[in-house]
């Protein structure tokens, strides 16, 4: 008995001393692995080249300012300072990463969408290296030629074209992927489509934009953005939304072609944009329940739709005959009605609901009728970190009484001065002094920059602190969008951009913004790096995910103290960023008169130059 129970427990010593064993020499390849990976790092860093600046149509890259020629041990330490990131991180967004998200087993619901929202790495997670170009990365179409066209190199994604064949979303031909503007539900073209529903509409001459009353979009799972691409000749503006999902690159595609678009989802979160911001909501086999939690994704589409906005529908709810749809069509009725929106027009597989243009079918609704309006002390236009409410945004007094947004048809509605400027406590004597700074100031950037600046050599420009939108007003006869940023910390005014026809998101710079690598063609930066020291975030951590969201070739326009911007110079060779133009701003300007400490400020435009590692550079040729 006693030898037994010792054999057994012999056996067991043994087993244990196996497993301790295995676990040592896992702990030892893991760490070697890692360290094998971190040097892999720095060598793939190492083996950094920089195309020259002739290639780019500027001067050489490798002349210094004062004409003296960089040495070949420059080039190392511009790579030492800033190691390349993995290829597989070529197309990475922060808090969009799925792999982050399983990898810190986040307890997400998917149900609600969780997984497609803003989950930011903490301090000690971020990419603290240089987001490398795909084999083959080629300088962007220009517009308006590639709303038609993208290098496929740069795209390297394939799937859809084969996936939507039959739906001409995008074909492949060569080393480019077209688009021939089709969509799920408008195989024949998104132009065709955009002038059936103004013809629903009885819209003049079938044009969306109404004479100008109709001007902001949003597109709600707007797949590779056709349609807002095709609003843009009616001189309408459309944010196309789409989460990185299954078609994970439509939004990459949008940017890519030059069209305004947006990563985001309808899950839990309210959308970044202020209520009453939008004429028309659209959705075309968006696959959206818009049934679920008690039609909350629906009443969030009433929250940012101005009064009397559209929502236009194109699902088979709105024209099958199956029992599925039949029911579901049923149940949206009964819901938009308590809602009291109106089927403004309905034909084929396409139904326009208008909301109502003041609160009177509110007050007329039976007590207890679901969904109820939301609570008088809430705020509809806090979106920041905002949870989703399933209850209707009543107008405020103003609206009610107007009867609607009061807003100027577009143009004359980006320089009248907004209904809600009195929110702020802003005159209109602010405002068209604002937008007259600004139109100054961008005509001096424009100068500063007119050697290297063609017509067409920036399309997808943004202002990351845009305050009233002014920055953006002052481009208005240039062929380009903006993508206007306003902290969630600060004056939420937003809505006063909203209100000038021009589109916008808010965001915090202490972390990264929801789009891909290489997306924006410029990047204005009006003081926002000392607001975010202001906050103790990381001006470095900054540098790296404007270099991550600019594409190569583009140019970075800093507005910013002078000791600022003197810490910005040590980092040019590190980000593979040559100076265009410093400049002194004129002491007491007006746009420059918040600093305590009397410092003034100063212009500092630069450029990211296009660069390639090794691997590509080999693929290239």
């Amino acid at each position: 008995m006693m030898r037994g129970r010792s054999d057994g427990g012999q056996k067991k010593r043994l087993i244990a001393s196996i497993c301790v064993v295995a676990l040592f020499l896992c702990f030892l390849y893991m760490y070697y692995d890692s360290s094998s990976q971190g040097a892999s790092a720095l060598e793939y860093g190492r083996s950094l080249r920089k195309l020259g600046s002739s290639y780019l149509g500027g001067d050489d890259d490798d002349t210094k300012q004062d004409g003296s020629v960089s040495n070949e041990e420059d080039s190392l330490v511009v790579a030492k300072s800033f190691p390349v990131c993995d290829d597989r991180h070529s197309e990475i967004i922060p808090c969009l990463d799925r792999n982050f998200i399983y990898q810190m087993r986040l307890k997400l619901d998917l149900s609600l969408m969780e997984h497609y929202e803003r989950h930011c790495p903490p301090p000690e997670r971020k990419f603290n290296c240089l987001i490398p170009p795909p084999s083959g990365y080629k300088v962007p179409i220009k517009w308006p030629k590639s709303r038609d066209e993208v290098w496929q190199a740069n795209i390297p994604h394939t799937h859809l074209a084969k996936e939507k064949s039959d739906q001409n979303w995008m074909v492949v031909k060569g080393d480019k992927i077209n688009f021939p503007g089709g969509g799920t539900h408008f195989h024949y073209g998104a132009d065709k489509y955009i002038a059936s529903i103004a013809n629903m509409l009885n819209f003049s001459n079938d044009v969306l934009n109404d004479q100008g009353r109709l001007r902001t979009v949003l597109d709600v799972g707007c797949g590779v953005a056709s349609f807002g691409a095709y609003l843009l000749s009616s001189d309408i503006i459309a944010m196309s939304l789409a989460p990185n999902d299954v078609h994970q690159n439509q939004i990459q595609f949008a940017l890519e072609r030059g069209i305004p678009a947006y990563l985001g989802v309808l899950g839990t979160k309210r959308l970044p944009y202020p209520s009453r911001s939008f004429e028309l909501a659209h959705c075309s086999r968006c696959r959206i329940d818009w049934l679920q939690r008690d039609g909350i994704l629906l009443l969030e589409l009433d929250r940012v739709l101005r009064p009397g906005g559209y929502f236009a529908y194109s699902s088979p709810e709105a024209y099958a005959q199956d029992e599925d749809s039949l029911r579901i069509w049923k149940e949206m009725s009964t819901l938009v009605e308590r809602m009291c929106w109106r089927i403004a027009a309905k034909r084929n597989q396409t139904v326009v609901w208008q909301k109502p243009l003041s609160n009177d079918c509110y007050l007329e609704r039976e007590a207890g009728t679901q969904p109820p309006l939301c609570r008088s002390d809430a705020d509809p236009d806090a979106v920041y970190g905002v949870s989703m409410e399933a209850c209707i945004t009543p107008y405020s007094k103003h609206d009610h009484k107007t009867k609607g947004s009061g807003l100027a048809p577009w143009p004359a509605r980006m320089t009248s001065p907004p209904p809600r400027l009195a929110d702020f406590g802003y005159s209109t004597h602010m405002f068209e002094k604002d937008t007259e700074l600004w139109k100054q100031q961008v005509d001096s950037y424009w100068n500063l920059m007119s050697s290297k600046i063609k017509a067409n050599t920036v399309r997808n420009i943004m202002d990351m602190k845009a305050h009233m939108g002014s920055f953006a007003a002052a481009l208005k006869d240039k062929d380009v969008w903006v993508m206007n940023v306003v902290s969630p910390y600060g004056p939420n005014t937003l809505k006063l951009i909203y209100d000038r026809g021009l589109i916008g998101t808010n965001h915090n710079w202490c972390e990264a913004f929801s789009t891909y690598p290489r997306t924006y063609d410029l990047l204005h930066a009006w003081t926002v790096f000392s607001d975010i020291k202001s906050k103790g975030c990381s001006v470095e951590d900054l540098l790296l995910e404007m270099d991550r969201i600019l594409r190569p070739t583009g140019f970075i326009i800093i507005r910013d103290k002078e000791s600022i911007v003197e810490s910005i110079k040590k980092y040019m060779k590190a980000l593979h960023w040559e100076v265009v133009a410093l400049e002194k701003v004129t002491t007491g300007s007006e746009l420059d008169q918040d600093n305590e400490d009397g410092e003034n400020n100063v212009v500092f435009i630069v450029r990211k130059k296009l660069w390639l590692t090794s691997e590509s550079l080999r693929d290239n040729e």
